[in-house]
């Protein structure tokens, strides 16, 4: 096994709760080529100080495997792209144009993303190109995201991370929108549905996205 520094390795666990979601000491373990009882160690340091939290899942015969995940506090851990702020000014501009004015504000956020994006995706060939350079996209931007082929011919657009989850919970016009930018960006011959939110209490943003 594998020996690394205690913050690195606490900061490894966090981010795979974070990008995987909630897993046991033991695939932790096998994720990171450390013992289990080494990632059990830091489990145990990470809940005392509310970052994770455990439930014991009952499967078969035999003790029951417990499974970690992360609290909210371990969820602020990353980055919010200043959550307070853009709460601030979405409630500002709400409260000085009205709706009107915060849907002439998305709808400039989502010509900017669209042009953006275009840029990026232009001239690339097949659909599973212009995925996977949306997800690097949408990772560079702090969203936590990857690109997984479905194996259905189509394929998975994920978003473990929202740093923008304040002002999306404040208006959810900016989660339309994005949407909309996904669609209008790989064009009209695909197909782009969100398959879990994390506003509705999913633990990520996922779409599937197929040729029409």
């Amino acid at each position: 096994m594998s020996q690394q520094p205690a913050e690195q390795t606490v900061d490894a666990i966090l981010r795979l709760l974070k990008s995987s979601g909630p897993q046991s000491a033991k695939a932790l373990a096998a994720r990171l080529g450390l013992t289990a009882e080494g990632i059990r160690q830091h489990l145990a340091k990470l809940g005392a100080a509310g970052l994770v939290s455990h439930r014991d899942a009952v499967r078969g015969v035999g003790r029951p495997k417990r499974i970690w995940r992360l609290t909210g506090r371990g969820h602020g851990r990353f980055p919010d792209g200043h959550s307070q702020l853009m709460l601030d000014l979405v409630t500002a501009i709400r409260d000085e144009f009205g709706e009107a004015g915060l849907e002439t504000l998305i709808a400039a956020r989502e010509k900017q993303m669209l042009a953006k994006y275009g840029e990026r995706l232009a001239g690339l060939d097949g659909l599973g190109e212009r995925v996977r350079a949306l997800a690097a996209l949408r990772h560079e931007e702090g969203y936590m995201a990857e690109a997984r082929d479905d194996g259905d011919g189509g394929f998975l657009l994920i978003e473990n991370h929202c740093p923008i989850c304040a002002a999306a919970t404040a208006c959810q016009g900016f989660c339309r929108s994005e949407l909309e930018v996904f669609r209008a960006a790989l064009g009209p011959d695909v197909r782009v549905e969100r398959s879990e939110h994390l506003l509705a209490g999913a633990r990520r943003c996922a779409y599937r996205i197929a040729p029409v």
